[in-house]
């Protein structure tokens, strides 16, 4: 419960924030109101707030896709853009599916899917950096999703090679170049290793792609985000280890998911039954 906070003191906290640049101004007021236990707590909230840290790790939770995420500090913050990710991936993706989510952050991704897919016979998520993997496990708990920590498909049963019908990943790609350029809430608080995709923003991307086509079964898929500018690089990367690109865009969010698929038609069928 929050602590109960007079018009006048209201109507204050919400100047406050729209004059430190808060674009949702009174939407962040009734929520800090109602995360504050007392109004020593709500005032360090605020203090807190106005000086830049995210509004998600002050609350302890972020809003994704209709649920309510658990967000550490450090821990990469889902994006609203991200849902055209997560929409991508569960059109491609038939029922009884077996789906792993790679550089899985607090393993938003993984949570919506559990409950927008049939029955998935297999969910799994990974991420590198364990403070993120805590986090995935909380939230993923209730839908009985392992969460592994290591680097990209290291840490996975070698029984799952060729057998996955989707690898789903949001992972790091900002040029580093374009890291000072990011908002001040992303750039100080948010984990760097989250964000900054090497060079020109792929070097995490095409280690994912060149490894995917192992883990993949056939006609399995591996969607991802990338940036506007990145589409055409990303989609020769996806040619050359042999998976067919195709590209989703949502002009209203920026938002950008390419998808690689794995041919049917594997030579000899790699893997056995």
């Amino acid at each position: 419960m929050g602590a109960p906070v007079s018009p006048a003191a209201y109507e204050a906290l919400v100047a406050r924030l729209r004059q430190a640049g808060c674009v949702w101004a009174e939407e962040e007021a009734r929520l800090l109101v109602a995360a504050g236990g007392g109004p020593q707590r709500l005032a360090g909230l605020v203090d807190r707030r106005v000086a830049g840290e995210p509004l998600e790790y002050l609350l302890g939770w972020a809003e994704f896709c209709g649920e309510r995420i658990d967000v550490d500090p450090g821990v990469f913050v889902p994006r609203a853009r991200t849902a055209l990710l997560v929409s991508a991936a569960a059109r491609v993706t038939g029922p009884a599916a077996s789906v792993v989510e790679l550089c899985c952050g607090s393993g938003a991704i993984s949570r919506v899917l559990a409950r927008r897919l049939a029955a998935p016979r297999l969910l799994a998520a990974v991420d590198v950096d364990p403070a993120a993997v805590a986090c995935a496990r909380r939230n993923l708990a209730a839908v009985g999703a392992p969460v592994f920590v290591g680097d990209l498909f290291d840490p996975l049963p070698v029984a799952w090679r060729g057998r996955l019908d989707l690898v789903v990943a949001n992972a790091p790609y900002v040029p580093t170049a374009a890291m000072a350029l990011l908002p001040p809430e992303a750039r100080r608080y948010e984990s760097a290793a989250a964000l900054d995709g090497g060079p020109d923003g792929l070097a995490v991307l095409r280690r994912l792609a060149a490894a995917a086509p192992d883990w993949l079964a056939p006609g399995g898929h591996l969607v991802v985000e990338v940036g506007q500018g990145q589409v055409d690089r990303f989609r020769a990367v996806l040619t050359e280890v042999g998976l067919a690109p195709s590209v989703v865009r949502d002009e209203a969010s920026d938002a950008i998911a390419m998808l690689g698929r794995y041919p049917d038609d594997v030579a000899g069928g790699r893997y056995e039954n």
